[in-house]
């Protein structure tokens, strides 16, 4: 169970970045981010009534919050290391962020076995090659080698903290919905102050608020798809161990790049191609491991 739950997240995150990265070739990122995130926290808080979860609240909460602190902090350091490039090494790195929940878990007493340990290894490695890093080419700036660093600490952080937040199902629900409305104050102050400095947060092709409302659709699979996956994470990391659940669950590179090969009809590089390779095989050893 925590491995098709680990792999599901990998599926539900690799589909939202997809997604997030078709509509920041239109819209501001940090526009895609706050009106996602706040289309997630309607539906949430119809959930959170729903099912009763205010129920749930307690001090496990502050990890919520500390999540949806980290979360929209990480994701403008990346945008910003993505933005300075070149991409092709910024994208891979940043899913070094795995490292955190795993060591997190080997801290709290995970002990896998040696097949899991060598899948680790194999995994990670294999979600580096499929993000395609360019091993010749422009030369890396030292600023984003280290912003591309900070977001991937929090990616991973996010993913220990959320895992975290709650212990029940119920509980679950209501930690998600602090960790997103934190994001939307978090992502919306930050759109803010980005337009008092001359930032823009409507399109530049035009269309204004008209355009935004045309791609709400888009926009709610974006912030559905990631909260969903930050929920099946939580279910398969309380069901341990984390180490596992946090390696099948950073295989989102391989999902991207594989979306993009069939809507796209990008070309996968051979590079690619023998990370989502070694990817698959370390998935295999940790499911059998």
């Amino acid at each position: 169970m925590t491995a098709l739950l680990a792999l599901g997240t990998s599926l539900l995150w690799g589909l939202a970045d997809f997604g997030g990265g078709l509509l920041t070739r239109r819209f501001p990122a940090l526009t895609v981010v706050v009106v996602s995130q706040t289309l997630a926290v309607v539906v949430l808080s119809t959930v959170v009534l729903a099912t009763g979860a205010l129920d749930e609240a307690g001090p496990l909460l502050w990890y919520a919050v500390a999540a949806g602190v980290v979360g929209p902090a990480a994701m403008l350091a990346f945008y910003r290391a993505l933005a300075l490039g070149p991409m092709g090494v910024v994208s891979p790195l940043g899913s070094l962020g795995v490292v955190v929940p795993v060591g997190a878990g080997l801290l709290l007493g995970d002990r896998p076995g040696l097949l899991q340990f060598a899948g680790i290894a194999v995994a990670v490695v294999g979600v580096v090659l499929a993000g395609g890093p360019e091993l010749r080419g422009a030369p890396v700036q030292r600023q984003a080698v280290l912003l591309t660093l900070l977001a991937a600490f929090g990616f991973g952080a996010v993913m220990a903290l959320i895992a975290e937040a709650s212990t029940t199902l119920t509980g679950l629900f209501l930690a998600l919905f602090v960790q997103r409305v934190t994001n939307v104050a978090v992502g919306g102050a930050a759109l803010w102050f980005s337009v008092r400095r001359g930032g823009r947060a409507l399109p530049e092709d035009g269309g204004g608020l008209r355009a935004v409302a045309a791609a709400l659709p888009a926009l709610a699979f974006v912030g559905l798809a990631d909260v969903a996956a930050n929920g099946t994470y939580a279910l398969a990391a309380q069901r341990g161990p984390v180490t596992v659940a946090a390696v099948l669950a950073s295989l989102y590179p391989v999902v991207t790049a594989l979306a993009a090969r069939g809507v796209l009809k990008e070309r996968l590089r051979a590079v690619q191609a023998a990370g989502a390779g070694l990817a698959l095989v370390g998935t295999v050893l940790l499911a059998t491991g």
